[in-house]
C-alpha cells in the first residue's frame, strides 16, 4: 500500500509539466489533483515509548471542484490516500490481542527501524478562497476509511544478536473510520497544510488513545 501512495504522488509531479499543458483553463479549475507530505505530532502517546521528532506521512488527492456563483468560493469533493507513521522506541505486543499494549524496546537492542504504519481511503470536502493575486486559504473536512495496517521491526533479535524484518499485517482494534478539519494557506501551485484528527485510532478502552495532527506542506500542479 506504501508503494501505491508512493506511486500516486510521483504521478502527480511526473504528470504535471505534460499533462496540465494539455489542458485547457476550464478544465483547470473543475478538476484539483495534488500531494500532501506532512509530519505527524502524536497526541495521546504513552510517555515510555519514546517517539521519534519526524513522523513522514503522505496523501494522494483528486477534487472535483464546483465554483459558487460568480465569488472567488469553490467547493470541491473528491478522494484520496492517506499514509501515517508512528516511528517510537517501543513494539506492540500482539497486533492481535484484544487489548493492544506498546512495550518499549529493551537498551542494548539495536534495531533501524520500529513503527506502525496506518492508510485510508479518504473522502475529502473544502471550501476554497482564491483571490487573484494567486493568494488562496482552504477550509475543508475529510473522513477515511482504514484499508491497511501493519507494524513494521527492522533490528536484532531481543534474546540473540541476529538481525530480522518483521511485519505483522492487520493492527486489530484500530477504529474502522478516521475523521478531522484540514486547513491550507497557499499560493499558486504550493501550499501550507495541517489537518487535526478528531477520532482516535484505537479503539475505546482497548489501546492508547492515539491521534495525529499533521503539519507539512500541499503541492497542487493543477
Amino acid at each position: 500500500m506504501k508503494k501505491l501512495v508512493l506511486l500516486l504522488i510521483v504521478s502527480v509531479f511526473v504528470g504535471q509539466s505534460s499533462y496540465s499543458q494539455g489542458l485547457s483553463d476550464a478544465i483547470k479549475k473543475k478538476f484539483t489533483v495534488g500531494a500532501d507530505v506532512f509530519t505527524d505530532i502524536w497526541q495521546g502517546a504513552p510517555s515510555d515509548i519514546d517517539l521519534r521528532t519526524i513522523h513522514q506521512g503522505a496523501t494522494a488527492f483528486g477534487m472535483f471542484n464546483f465554483q459558487l456563483g460568480e465569488s472567488m468560493t469553490s467547493f470541491s469533493i473528491g478522494l484520496g490516500i492517506r499514509n501515517h507513521n508512528m516511528y517510537s522506541k517501543s513494539r506492540i505486543d500482539d497486533v492481535k490481542a484484544d487489548t493492544i499494549h506498546f512495550t518499549p524496546i529493551p537498551d542494548g537492542v539495536i534495531y533501524r527501524r520500529s513503527k506502525i504504519n496506518i492508510v485510508y481511503l479518504d473522502l475529502p470536502v473544502e471550501f476554497k478562497v482564491r483571490f487573484d493575486n494567486g493568494f488562496k486559504v482552504t477550509v475543508g473536512f475529510k473522513a477515511g476509511w482504514k484499508i491497511d495496517s501493519k507494524e513494521k521491526y527492522f533490528g536484532d533479535r531481543y534474546d540473540v544478536r541476529i538481525g530480522v524484518k518483521e511485519k505483522s499485517k492487520d493492527i486489530r482494534q484500530l477504529e474502522s473510520f478516521s475523521y478531522g478539519p484540514t486547513l491550507r494557506i497557499g499560493y499558486k501551485f504550493i501550499s501550507l497544510y495541517s489537518y487535526y484528527q478528531i477520532s482516535d485510532i484505537f479503539k475505546r478502552n482497548v489501546g492508547p488513545e492515539l491521534r495525529p495532527i499533521s503539519i507539512g506542506l500541499t503541492i497542487t500542479p493543477f
